[in-house]
């Protein structure tokens, strides 16, 4: 009896699943970098927004400190937009992390499983085998026995052979 063709297709499955769930998360773990990268940007554009407004003051230039102000304002905006975001792919990551881990769990039970089977089959060859070679032995063993009514000094050893 070979290892089920069942099992191997199930370990088959359970692999391109976990696969799946590895690709999944990296797709969230990159969409919540952009996010935290847009945020870095956001907080870079406020800094630069300020630098216009300090400048805009030392130098007097009105459109400077005007436009350093709406830097900022849409630097905040922008944050603000990302914030709920960067939340909600926080858990959109702690889902597709579980997800994986639980697809690989399965992955490793379905292989626990047939190497187990493989195993019990090889156990079983091995004594089917023994059984085997124990059969023809004391075939062998009974046939010398009835073939030769010598002497009870004749004695046949183990190995099949006259002493």
């Amino acid at each position: 009896m070979a290892v089920s063709r069942a099992l191997r297709r199930l370990l088959h499955i359970r692999g391109l699943e976990e696969e799946q769930g590895r690709l999944a998360l990296e797709s969230a773990l990159g969409e919540r970098s952009r996010i935290k990268e847009g945020l870095v940007a956001a907080a870079e554009r406020d800094r630069g927004g300020r630098r216009l407004v300090e400048t805009g003051i030392r130098t007097g230039q009105l459109v400077d400190r005007v436009a350093g102000l709406e830097e900022g304002r849409v630097a905040g905006l922008q944050a603000a937009a990302l914030a709920p975001r960067l939340e909600t792919m926080e858990g959109q990551v702690a889902l597709a992390r579980q997800e994986f881990l639980d697809r690989r769990v399965e992955r490793r039970q379905a292989e626990a499983l047939l190497s187990a089977s493989e195993a019990q089959e090889a156990a079983e060859a091995g004594r089917r085998g023994q059984q085997a070679l124990d059969e023809w032995y004391r075939s062998r063993l009974r046939r010398s026995q009835t073939e030769s009514p010598e002497s009870d000094s004749t004695e046949i050893d183990p190995a099949g052979r006259r002493s």
